[in-house]
Parts: structure tokens; C-alpha cells; sequence
């Protein structure tokens, strides 16, 4: 079997589980033309970031699952590899502490400006004046957009602050089940227009890309906070970079970006309202050996002719 782009340092986890029945190899490359020939012989496939497009996968001779390091699953052309009999699965069950403790990390610099009041302070500067205008968390109103594991999470994690209310908006998830756990469902629209803070926990798909546009962020409120821990397709980053220099939104703050690392010359970089973090939401010494192996787990389940947890595809019975 083979990783591809080499995420990860070593990969104990990875050879306790898959090594008694595969032996492992990882691509060390992020060419397409080096990773198609990777992959070519390969029984399975563990990737993180790299594409898995059609003319990869229909070049795989053997290939019984290709599995995602992480939660996302917009690298791999999933109808492609149904086509060809392979199981794709993902591991959307790990990091969930993290990645929320992150987003109201974020959230939490934002509101009180913390990254900004330290830059200044060490460029000689003094005095809260230059932190105006800031306001307390008490009263406000929290949007999530998507209302998984990750944003459930965070909602407890918020339920000591006083909110008066936390709108969300999942088309997955039932209304009823939004309401028993305290959140009041609400239309995307509806939800950005009344948040003063928003938080994104949506996958990356056609539906979801780009759907914080300019239109979107213009109904905003003027001092709202945005949080995207999710995936970077789904703000449109330049039109983000005009709200907050416009002051038409107060702050952001990013860990995912439309195409990572973030452009040297990106605008997000010139903005003092926009707190920068890059993709490492996930991590903590915890997630990580979660993330490895429960996603060896699952390669270890389909070599084996099970089922692997967490499959997005059924290719017994390809559509």
C-alpha cells in the first residue's frame, strides 16, 4: 500500500496495523505524474492533501481503498473510483476537541483583539484606545455554519458565555435534532444577517464553495466575526479581504485558504482585522495518533473484504 504526500513524519500507527498483512510505501512527491505512478500498483492508498483526479485512479491497477488523512474529501474523485470497484473513506471522527478548541480560540482573539494589541505592544505602542471599537460576548447572537461533530463541540464549548442565541444551519442535519441540543435552525442568509459571530464547519463541496460571497458578506453585520476552520473554497477570499478593509465586517479568522500555503501576495497578509493560521487546527500529539490510525483501521478493513467506517462510496453497487 502506499501514502501519498508524506504528512506525517513516521508512521508507527500505520505499520502496527497495516504492516502484518501490507507492506508500506509513501510517495514522497506532490507531482501528479510522480504520485500516478505511486500509486499505480498499490492495494490502497492513504492521502492527505494531494488530488486523487480520475486519470490517477483509473491508472490503479489493484487499488482496493483510497482513504483521506482528515475529514475532507474534495481531492479525491470519488465517482471515478466507484467506477473502477474502490472504496473511499475518510476519517471525519477524530480532532473534534481540537479543531473546536481551535475556532473558539480564534473566536476568542478576535473578540478581544489579542493578536493586534501584542503586535503593537511590541512595536512600542500602548493604551486600549487603539483597540476600539471592542464589545462583550454576552448578548450576541453565534451562527454555525454546519452542525456536525466538530460544530457541536464548539457549541457546548460556548455555552458558558452568555449567548443569547446560537443560529445553525446544516441541510444534513434535522431541525428537530438542532433544537434538543439548543441551537435554532436558520436559513444561510437568515444566519449571516443576524450573527455577530459565525463559525464554518462545512465540507467543501459544489453546493458549499464559495458560498460566503460578496453579497453574502455585504449582510453581515458591521462588527461581525468570522471563523473558518472548514475548508478555504468556502469564502471567497478577495472578497473577504475588501469587507474587512472597507470595515463592512470587523474581524476574521482563517485556518483553511483556497489554495494552501496561503500566496505571498495574497491581501489577507496586508490586514490587521484577519487572524492568519496554517491548516493546523487538527493538530494536537492526541489527534494525530487518532488521525493514523483510525485511518489505517480502515484500510485494514476493505484489504480484509470488509466494509471500512466512514466509506463515501458503496462500489459494489456503483451508481
Amino acid at each position: 500500500m502506499t501514502i501519498v504526500d508524506d504528512r506525517f513524519e513516521a508512521y508507527e500507527e500505520e505499520q502496527r496495523i497495516l504492516g502484518p498483512i501490507a507492506t508500506l510505501e509513501v510517495t514522497r512527491s506532490t507531482d501528479p505524474a510522480q504520485i500516478a505512478a505511486g500509486v499505480r500498483e498499490a492495494d490502497a492508498v492513504i492521502v492527505n492533501l494531494a488530488p486523487i483526479p480520475r486519470p490517477t485512479i483509473e491508472g490503479m491497477r489493484r487499488c482496493k481503498i483510497i482513504c483521506r488523512y482528515g475529514i475532507g474529501y474534495d481531492n479525491v474523485d470519488i465517482a471515478a473510483a466507484t467506477e473502477r470497484g474502490i472504496w473511499v473513506a475518510r476519517v471525519p471522527d477524530y480532532g473534534i476537541e481540537d479543531v473546536s478548541d481551535h475556532a473558539l480560540g480564534l473566536f476568542l482573539a478576535c473578540v478581544r483583539k489579542i493578536p493586534y494589541t501584542d503586535r503593537g505592544i511590541r512595536a512600542g505602542g500602548w493604551g486600549f484606545r487603539r483597540n476600539r471599537p471592542s464589545y462583550r460576548i454576552r448578548g450576541k447572537t453565534f451562527g454555525l455554519l454546519g452542525y456536525g461533530a466538530i460544530a457541536r463541540a464548539l457549541h457546548r464549548k460556548l455555552s458558558g458565555l452568555g449567548l443569547a442565541r446560537v443560529l445553525a444551519h446544516d441541510p444534513y442535519v434535522d431541525a428537530t435534532e438542532m433544537r434538543a441540543a439548543g441551537a435554532e435552525p436558520a436559513r444561510v442568509d437568515e444566519l449571516l444577517a443576524a450573527s455577530d459571530y459565525v463559525s464554518i464547519h462545512a465540507p467543501l463541496t459544489p453546493e458549499t464553495r464559495g458560498i460566503i460571497d460578496r453579497e453574502r458578506l455585504a449582510a453581515m453585520k458591521p462588527a461581525a466575526i468570522i471563523v473558518n476552520t472548514a475548508r478555504g473554497g468556502i469564502i471567497d477570499e478577495h472578497a473577504l479581504a475588501d469587507a474587512l478593509r472597507a470595515g463592512r465586517i470587523g474581524y476574521a479568522a482563517l485556518d483553511v485558504f483556497e489554495a494552501e500555503p496561503l500566496a505571498a501576495d495574497s491581501p489577507l497578509r496586508e490586514l490587521d482585522t484577519v487572524i492568519l493560521t496554517d491548516h493546523h487546527a487538527y493538530y494536537t500529539e492526541e489527534s494525530v495518533v487518532e488521525l493514523k490510525t483510525k485511518a489505517a483501521l480502515r484500510v485494514r478493513t476493505a484489504l480484509e473484504g470488509g466494509v471500512p467506517e466512514s466509506a463515501l462510496n458503496d462500489p459494489r453497487r456503483p451508481s
